[in-house]
């Protein structure tokens, strides 16, 4: 079986799983990716060697690689005339001028081949005339369409799609790079953040809740901890001064994706408290997933899709409720044994239902399903 596989994976950790997928036996997947990325935090000209099983085709966009719905590829044709795919399967929003490109690419050079794409939208957000129209052109293309989330699939139902949606995150976290931590005695409690500082991420919150905490005499010593960059940057510095807790919060700039793993192993919680907003809410959360694959328990807002990544491996707050954050934080700085039960439940579930090579078995197999009319 041939596959054609467009998907923007910028970085080691999330090409682990084409990788995964190509040592299916006779499967061969051509693998098409920005041949540049760059985004507030990173930038990556990629150039890397072939596998057996797993073509690799860098290429440039029109557009930045960053924005997944206006951008598209450099090309006419993908390759599709030589390569004949069985399947093209194209990690791309169905409202994407991407998508629409790749559809319109296999209805004149591969009729035949199945047409697969991905959503992790899960906000049912109003569309101008022109998206309107090129995302009914995509689902009346799409033989299926892969899902972030069980609420990708409810909107996905809602817009009128009636083929399979199999909720298999494009994704998850990298097992090779992001291992069980040796536990560590902490002196200090140290929670951290690591992502992107926008308001939407609901850092703020965060701090909050150390001043909360910071005012109880059972906090004991504790720090939070916040990696990354962003346009919310000043505003958080500021609001740290104003709360006086220079002493307690450390800002961290980010990090390469190869010390991201180290990172979180010298914490003692991970939080995420995202705040939804009218065209945004949590749509995954990868961070959640690379704690609890190291073995670090985390925290989440009920934002979007947080409560389904978590499930019973972590603890969940109402979103933007800071007396609700610091009393979690509470519950698991206080307590031994909790902190033991969720690493435990963390390391299974990462493992278990996120991993690269778990996700990459679940795709293939859906890819054995394609080939009898995607049942």
């Amino acid at each position: 079986m041939r596959v054609l596989f467009i998907a923007r994976y910028r970085d080691p950790t999330m090409h682990r799983k084409a990788e995964y997928m190509a040592e299916t036996p006779n499967l061969q997947i051509r693998h098409i990716f920005p041949r540049h990325w760059q985004d507030d935090l990173l930038r990556v000209d990629q150039q890397l060697p072939e596998l057996p099983g797993l073509e690799r085709r860098p290429m440039g966009m029109i557009g930045s690689p960053v924005d997944p719905h206006r951008s598209f590829y450099r090309t006419l044709a993908f390759g599709i005339p030589t390569f004949r795919p069985h399947i093209i399967h194209a990690e791309e929003e169905p409202d994407s001028l991407a998508a629409l490109q790749i559809a319109l690419c296999r209805r004149v050079f591969a009729p035949r081949a199945k047409l697969l794409l991905h959503t992790w939208q899960n906000l049912d957000r109003p569309l101008s005339r022109a998206v309107s129209l090129v995302l009914r052109a995509t689902l009346a293309a799409a033989d299926a369409i892969f899902c972030a989330n069980q609420e990708a699939v409810a909107l996905l139902r809602r817009r009128g799609y009636d083929r399979p949606t199999p909720v298999i995150p494009a994704v998850g976290v990298d097992t090779e790079r992001f291992g069980p931590r040796a536990q560590r005695e902490p002196d200090i409690f140290r929670v951290g953040y690591v992502g992107r500082l926008v308001p939407e991420k609901g850092i703020d919150t965060l701090i909050q809740a150390a001043a909360l905490l910071v005012g109880r005499q059972t906090a004991g010593d504790f720090q939070v901890v916040i990696v990354g960059g962003g346009p919310a940057e000043s505003a958080l510095r500021q609001q740290m001064a104003v709360l006086a807790l220079e002493e307690r919060v450390q800002f961290v700039a980010p990090v390469p994706t190869g010390q991201i793993a180290g990172l979180i192993g010298g914490l003692d919680a991970l939080v995420l408290p995202s705040r939804s907003t009218t065209v945004w809410k949590e749509q995954l959360g990868r961070v959640l997933l690379e704690a609890m694959a190291v073995g670090v328990p985390v925290i989440g807002s009920d934002s979007g899709a947080i409560p389904e990544v978590i499930g019973d491996a972590g603890l969940i707050f109402p979103e933007g409720d800071v007396r609700a954050l610091a009393a979690r934080l509470e519950e698991l700085r206080a307590d031994a044994g909790l902190r033991d039960e969720l690493i435990g439940l963390g390391l299974v579930r990462a493992n278990s239902l996120y991993s690269q090579k778990e996700l990459a078995a679940r795709t293939v197999e859906f890819y054995g399903k394609s080939g009898s009319g995607l049942v």
